[in-house]
């Protein structure tokens, strides 16, 4: 008989995920993959809900960057008062479906359901970010890019579960960052391609560039021959025409109801171009 657990320590939790026998638990925090899907369907799976647990939650700053609790949800990211770093997510967050769906949807659960339009995810690789892992006796971190698998697919171990997304902290001062997103229509839509772009500024010069592309391969991805093109140069009007399509090359589209391949890569290269040119404009390039 399918059991439901809803700890108040993450001790708890661990212990909980360690002696589960049979299938692996649900590990639930917003719910809002988990229930859509079983519309319908009578719930047959052991439940380990990890909202009630204080330490997972929150934004707080660190040393090294930022620490972001696994069931922060988005509406608290949008809310929070970050610096331009996270602008990028934070625009991503207020995408995130309905108001509703931002209210419960929670940050670490966008990276487990690890869909390939998970809008969460090249914000957050071009902010570098690591996922932090618990076990029962141990913790270990993961970036992002090594988290995420496949399609539908995670680096999680049984007994494990993501405690937090931790942000470093960039070398320069001067940082802005973005992200845009291309749908069938403005709003309550699934990615047919979307960027996320980090720069870090020195002097008026790009000194690091961080550039992910989501929804238009298994998994998103940077691009690591434009960040090389990008940095040392001027952050001007210019910067948007070093964006060439064979920098686009590692990614592999699909064909399927939103767009076909050839339609989404063409897509990419525009939307980051147009990312581009707007931080310029919001950064006085």
């Amino acid at each position: 008989m399918a059991s439901y657990l809803r700890p108040s320590s993450l001790d708890e939790a661990l212990a909980s995920l360690s002696i589960a026998t049979g299938q692996h638990p649900i590990i639930l925090a917003g719910g809002t993959d988990y229930y859509p899907a079983r519309v319908g369907k009578a719930l047959s799976d052991d439940i380990i809900d990890i909202t009630a647990i204080p330490d997972l939650r929150g934004i707080r700053q660190t040393p090294d960057g930022w620490r972001i609790g696994a069931t922060t949800t988005w509406s608290e990211v949008a809310a929070a008062d970050l610096p331009p770093l996270f602008d990028g997510l934070k625009q991503a967050a207020r995408e995130i479906g309905g108001r509703q769906i931002q209210n419960a949807g929670t940050v670490a659960g966008n990276l487990c359901n690890a869909s390939p339009a998970a809008d969460s995810v090249p914000p957050l690789l071009a902010m570098r970010a690591k996922v932090e892992l618990r076990g029962a006796a141990y913790a270990r971190e993961l970036p992002l890019s090594e988290f995420i698998t496949g399609n539908r697919r995670t680096a999680l171990k049984p007994g494990e579960l993501v405690s937090a997304i931790l942000v470093p902290r960039p070398k320069a001062e001067e940082v802005c960052s973005t992200f845009l997103k291309l749908g069938a229509r403005q709003y309550l839509v699934i990615s047919i391609a979307m960027v996320g772009i980090v720069l870090e500024v020195d002097g008026g010069i790009v000194a690091n560039a961080s550039v992910a592309v989501g929804a238009c391969s298994e998994v998103a991805q940077r691009l690591p021959y434009l960040e090389t093109e990008l940095t040392g140069r001027r952050l001007n009007a210019a910067l948007a025409n070093r964006v060439k399509a064979e920098h686009f090359d590692s990614l592999s589209p699909i064909d399927d109801v939103r767009a076909d391949a050839n339609y989404r890569r063409e897509a990419a290269v525009i939307l980051v171009r147009r990312a581009l040119t707007a931080l310029v404009k919001r950064n006085g390039g």
